[in-house]
């Protein structure tokens, strides 16, 4: 099954968890593009998703997820204690979109901007669009 992270390329807490990820998915279930590629717009407009959207985005398959519910999917399949977090979806979606968009909301202000891209290994560069 396709997996793709859509995430915003400016934000340091972003890049970090795609680097978190990357880390822990040896079996490379996950593609990354940013939300704000060519390729990242396109799905968000593929998918039907606001190109406004605030939320990392994951897809998979012909299924798209955004905030807590996205996070917790992604979580699922890393190595490691992270898959037993997806025990939080029984918690109720608007509940945990709460916590989801209050670090949302403040992760510039906590974790800065970028003023540019990371550069990916080579090996890295296969993974994104």
């Amino acid at each position: 099954m396709r997996r793709l992270i859509l995430f915003d390329g400016e934000c340091n807490f972003c890049d970090a968890s795609v680097q978190f990820i990357i880390k822990r998915d040896p079996k490379t279930l996950f593609k990354f593009t940013s939300l704000q590629s060519d390729s990242g717009i396109d799905m968000l407009k593929k998918f039907g998703v606001s190109e406004k959207t605030d939320s990392i985005v994951l897809i998979e398959g012909d299924n798209y997820f955004t905030e807590s519910t996205a996070a917790l999917k992604i979580a699922r399949n890393l190595t490691g204690l992270w898959k037993l977090c997806y025990i939080f979806i029984v918690v109720p979606k608007p509940l945990r979109d709460i916590v989801y968009r209050f670090v949302a909301k403040n992760r510039y202000k906590w974790f800065g901007k970028k003023d540019a891209c990371m550069l990916p290994s080579a090996e890295q560069r296969k993974r994104f669009l």
